[in-house]
């Protein structure tokens, strides 16, 4: 039995192949392990996973948020073989996802535009460019957080419309009050900020809403996909919940670019499914 895993920082999507190709579905919340101690990732594993997995496993294929380095790679190696005694496990970053889930064996650049955002070039084989995202605070252009966090500031500081600063007065009506808190001492400020987004996606008809998003995806593209040598000569693919929900506005930006944007998904986990299928199973 194979076990895939596509985890951002805020969901992780499972699937199961068995050994007659049949495959089950599996959720838990995000695993990362720049933001959850050891402890904490082995209790969503335990209490949440297990008990959707009623079959021996034998090999497991994580991808997540965060596991870029040897050492946070090793948080989840452990503590999936603590879950899964017997399985050989390997673990890869979120980016290595999209590239094979979407990419497959064939060049491209991969991003993702999920509550953060991130981008490499892929040579059909592995990943031979990237730019760093640097994260909710210094980058993760057009992200749902970067979003978030924009549209937070403009409302806080009433540069808002009148008709949007009331109506999300209306929707969130404790953001002064709790925002300090929820931002600056609570853990997942990304995943708090990247809840605005939200909104944005229920006024995009609103021209001030449109230049907003606009805005931040051309950052996205200009900092992180055009600086690829390779950009222009090879597609561009997208997975993630902002990419997904604002794929209209996405593949406008990139035909103004030039860029070829072919596959948009709201997660690689369908093509990473087809990638681990073993051969005779096909």
């Amino acid at each position: 039995m194979i076990l895939i895993a596509d985890s951002g920082s805020t969901k992780t999507d499972w699937r199961v192949i068995d050994s007659s190709g049949q495959i089950e579905q599996a959720k838990c919340k995000g695993i990362n392990p720049y933001y959850q101690s050891p402890e904490e990732i082995l209790s969503e594993l335990l209490t949440s996973l297990k008990p959707q997995i009623n079959t021996d496993i034998q090999e497991i294929h994580f991808y997540g948020a965060g596991c870029n380095r040897p050492e946070k790679n090793a948080i989840i190696s452990q503590a999936l073989n603590e879950v899964f005694r017997d399985a050989s496990v390997t673990v890869n970053s979120d980016l290595l996802a999209v590239a094979h889930g979407l990419c497959h064996r064939t060049a491209g650049i991969a991003c993702i535009l999920g509550t953060g955002s991130n981008s490499c070039y892929y040579d059909g084989e592995r990943i031979v460019d990237h730019i760093p995202p640097w994260g909710t605070w210094l980058g993760d252009e057009g992200s749902g957080s970067w979003l978030g966090r924009e549209l937070v500031v403009l409302y806080l500081n009433y540069e808002l419309p009148d008709h949007l600063q009331q109506a999300f007065d209306k929707r969130y009506p404790d953001v002064r009050e709790s925002v300090m808190d929820h931002v600056y001492r609570q853990p997942y400020p990304n995943r708090y900020l990247g809840q605005f987004s939200r909104f944005l996606y229920h006024h995009m008809k609103d021209p001030f809403i449109y230049e907003l998003v606009y805005s931040g995806f051309m950052k996205f593209f200009k900092r992180k996909v055009l600086k690829y040598r390779m950009a222009g000569q090879v597609p561009v693919h997208v997975s993630g919940s902002i990419g997904f929900y604002f794929n209209t506005i996405l593949r406008k930006i990139a035909s103004d670019l030039g860029l070829d944007l072919k596959n948009i998904t709201e997660s690689p986990i369908a093509g990473l499914t087809l990638f681990h299928r073993p051969d005779n199973l096909a």
